[in-house]
């Protein structure tokens, strides 16, 4: 018999939709002499005894549904901040913008993150905007998952529990008040010298959906694993503790060249719903290999330290000591997750600037008379088509994620409906006097700061270049409805680095492009062309189901993603065909 996703699961919560701030609010309640909250997003924990002027902050972050990482590791001689993210989703640009303005002391920030297309654009995207305001900023991401990628394309591999020991090094580095390049080394020092390995028994639940986020037998497991649910290497029947524990062993040392008289650190994490007791066996497997190879454990971490929700598994990791990481590894620290040495003394004259969160307004004025009048979409128009677009996602939504859970970690339904629910939130509470440019303005920074994951960055960026492309109109006609849907593909094409045939919305958006811009040359309507773009992002998405993936978390699955239609390309389809039939209905 095998877990299916119909089969419904519980969860000790109030709403889906309160379960990231409530958590945070049991956070600082339960350790107010550790983490208190800062800014204006309710998603910066910051350490009390941390940041401090003069030293390099430490941000560290990723998606919630990790717990203890990352808000856990927050606390002093660690990380001075975390910027919190959805369940299994990145922070926003402005969640982490806000923690680097906690952990900035005037000497620089480090941001450490796992290696997920949605971590990278968002942290990317507030390395930009910090620069800006000043803070000069450094990101490693860790890349410590055997099993994601081969050792000639290391750079790709994921970064899972591995996290814990880079965290460690680069927030002692820092704490010890070394340079930002010298933390920043640090930190890529402990990320080459730690390896790790997963095998996951058990899928685990998203909190909005109540559904397993992939489909395991119940004598199965999945060898290599990810944190999100991402297939491993292969699937198999579950073996003893020593046999799995041999083959994640192998596996990483295979590629971690250890010899007689070397030392490393050990970490076997629980996934979630593993207990000590099974963690225990694999740790004695393990200290057992490493003594047959005479290789000393100079100090080991047994527990859940980052977990995949309730999902059933372990990992293993070992991190390659050196003088100097072994300095910093044993440095003290004191977070809500890890204690390590004696509590630090407070740092004589230590001194902390104060922050000032407070958003800088944009306002933008436009000379209305200064635009094209002509064309029959209407800023108002246009807004009513972009709600329209938001409640056909809140209505598919669960359909999407159905498909993300086949390829992908389940989430993108989920994702795009808070995102759309803030468009829809924003554009509702605008003024009336809104161009179809600054409704795009608007529509960019409320899904931006609302989603963390990859589609984040990626709609927030085509809503910004659309908008920019049809800055100069009042009303769309069809040559500018044409360009307002070539401007969502290019804002995702420069921001994202997909290309047609990577099986990402890349191919929805690229025919739905292709065929505006035919069906404007051809002489169709503002309504014609936007029919042409819904038809075009309708094949295209249909035209994924043969394809392999190349791109994201589903990449993984090789071969294995054929048969399955991407849900960023699902979800492109559903926006623009609301989005024509609100058009039909605005001009009937």
């Amino acid at each position: 018999m095998s877990e299916t996703r119909d089969h419904a699961t519980k969860k000790l919560m109030n709403s889906p939709e309160a379960i990231i701030p409530e958590m945070i609010e049991g956070m600082l309640s339960a350790h107010p002499d550790l983490l208190r909250l800062e800014g204006e997003t309710g998603r910066a924990v910051v350490a009390v005894d941390g940041p401090r002027d003069g030293k390099v902050g430490i941000v560290v972050g990723g998606g919630s549904g990790h717990e203890p990482a990352f808000a856990g590791y927050v606390g002093r001689g660690l990380a001075d901040a975390a910027a919190v993210g959805n369940v299994f989703a990145s922070p926003s640009p402005e969640h982490i913008k806000e923690a680097a303005m906690a952990a900035d002391g005037g000497a620089g920030v480090v941001f450490l993150y796992g290696n997920y297309t949605g971590d990278v654009l968002n942290f990317d995207m507030a390395a930009e905007e910090c620069a800006e305001i000043g803070i000069d900023v450094r990101s490693v991401a860790v890349i410590d998952d055997v099993a994601s990628a081969p050792p000639e394309r290391a750079g790709e591999r994921r970064g899972i529990a591995g996290d814990f020991f880079v965290f460690k090094v680069a927030g002692a580095a820092a704490d010890m008040g070394l340079s930002l390049f010298e933390v920043e080394a640090a930190a890529r020092r402990a990320n080459a010298a730690t390896l790790s390995m997963g095998v996951a028994l058990s899928a685990c639940s998203m909190p909005q959906t109540l559904k397993p986020n992939f489909e395991i037998g119940d004598d199965e497991m999945e060898i290599g694993m990810g944190l999100h649910g991402e297939p491993g290497m292969r699937r198999a029947k579950v073996d003893t503790a020593d046999s799995v524990t041999d083959e994640m062993m192998e596996k990483i040392l295979g590629e971690m060249p250890l010899a007689a008289g070397d030392e490393v650190a050990v970490l076997v994490n629980g996934l979630g719903s593993t207990g000590p007791m099974e963690l225990y066996l694999v740790h004695r497997r393990v200290a057992q290999i490493l003594a047959e190879r005479q290789v000393t454990i100079h100090h080991s971490w047994v527990g859940e330290y980052c977990t995949s929700l309730e999902m059933a598994g372990a990992s293993v990791t070992l991190m390659k000591l050196d003088t100097d990481l072994k300095r910093l590894l044993d440095h003290p620290c004191r977070t809500p997750a890890l204690t390590v040495g004696a509590p630090p003394a407070p740092v004589a004259g230590a001194t902390r600037t104060a922050r000032d969160y407070a958003a800088a307004a944009r306002a933008e004025s436009v000379d209305r008379a200064s635009l094209e009048a002509g064309g029959t979409v209407t800023p108002e128009l246009f807004r009513a088509m972009m709600q329209a677009a938001g409640e056909a996602i809140a209505r598919e939504k669960d359909h999407l994620s159905e498909l993300d859970g086949v390829i992908g970690d389940g989430d993108h339904g989920v994702t795009m409906d808070i995102g759309w629910t803030a468009v829809r939130a924003e554009l509702a509470a605008a003024t009336p006097e809104d161009t179809i440019s600054q409704t795009c303005t608007r529509a960019a920074k409320a899904f931006l700061d609302a989603v963390g994951a990859s589609s984040g960055p990626l709609y927030a960026t085509a809503f910004n270049t659309a908008g920019k492309a049809v800055a100069d109109r009042l009303n769309l006609d069809a040559e500018a409805t044409a360009a307002w849907v070539e401007g969502m593909l290019d804002g995702i094409l420069s921001r994202g680095g997909a290309a047609p045939g990577d099986k990402t919305m890349i191919d929805a958006w690229k025919p739905a492009a292709e065929a505006a811009r035919k069906a404007a040359k051809d002489g169709a309507d503002a309504l014609g062309v936007l029919q042409a773009a819904a038809e075009g992002a309708k094949a295209g998405a249909e035209a994924t189901r043969d394809m392999e993936s190349r791109r994201g978390r589903s990449k993984k699955l090789g071969t294995r993603s054929i048969g399955h239609v991407d849900p960023g390309a699902a979800s492109t389809h559903v926006v623009l065909a609301a989005m024509t039939e609100a058009l039909a209905t605005g001009t009937a």
